[in-house]
């Protein structure tokens, strides 16, 4: 039952995964070889990915590689460190995404996922749980932390888009579309909208084609795919 409930919540092929993410292709699979992140809807060929391993692929990720995040540049935190946040995690039973944080509701869904992992400044690494937080220098109180599932430049290059918000007229909304990225407060995917535009459709086609979206909204779903596919 939680495979079907994962394939509501999100579906990505392998190419979708990583874009969203923010790690390269063969990085997917060299991770569900060696079983740290291995895809809960199919781990045979074709692999799928839910959203639940999306935010799992993009906090692997997010902590592997420095990044410019919030003004500051976090340096990449060790994989030892990695693998224990993720091995307290399942001793816990938390899902690395499903906790909201102050129990903000998204614009146009249900709260807004968290990850009760977190990461400071210094690229330490620290487990949200009952009893506290616990991280590699023992329980205490959480740092100021930066966020797992916004947006990231990396170091190398890569990039990430924010798996709420990708940009401001667009959302990502778990249960919604199967994950899709789309134009918010609607059903129209930005693949939809790509599509077009790729077949040579111009903005001003679209806003024709979708006249009740907004047109910041239509851009916005070219420029997201276009950023995706680089």
């Amino acid at each position: 039952m939680r495979r079907v409930a994962d394939a509501f919540e999100g579906c990505y092929e392998a190419e979708r995964a990583a874009a969203l993410a923010g790690v390269p292709v063969s990085t997917l699979y060299e991770w569900a070889r060696a079983g740290l992140v291995v895809p809960s809807l199919s781990p045979a060929r074709p692999m799928l990915w839910s959203y639940a391993d999306l935010v799992v692929l993009r906090i692997v990720g997010w902590l592997r590689h420095p990044k410019r995040a919030a003004g500051a540049v976090v340096p990449a935190s060790p994989m030892a460190a990695v693998r224990r946040a993720l091995d307290e995690l399942d001793r816990l039973g938390l899902d690395p995404w499903a906790a909201p944080p102050d129990g903000a509701a998204a614009p146009d869904g249900p709260a807004t996922p968290a990850s009760p992992l977190a990461v400071d400044r210094s690229g330490n690494v620290y487990v949200r749980h009952p009893d506290g937080v616990q991280g590699d220098r023992g329980q205490g109180v959480l740092p100021d932390t930066l966020d797992l599932l916004g947006p990231f430049d990396g170091e190398a290059g890569g990039w990430g888009p924010d798996l709420r918000r990708p940009l401001p007229h667009l959302r990502i909304v778990p249960g919604k579309l199967s994950g899709e990225p789309h134009l918010a407060g609607s059903r129209v995917t930005t693949r939809a909208v790509a599509a077009l535009a790729d077949r040579g459709h111009t903005l001003d086609d679209l806003a024709r084609l979708y006249p009740d979206e907004d047109a910041d909204g239509l851009r916005e779903a070219v420029e997201l795919e276009r950023r995706l596919a680089a």
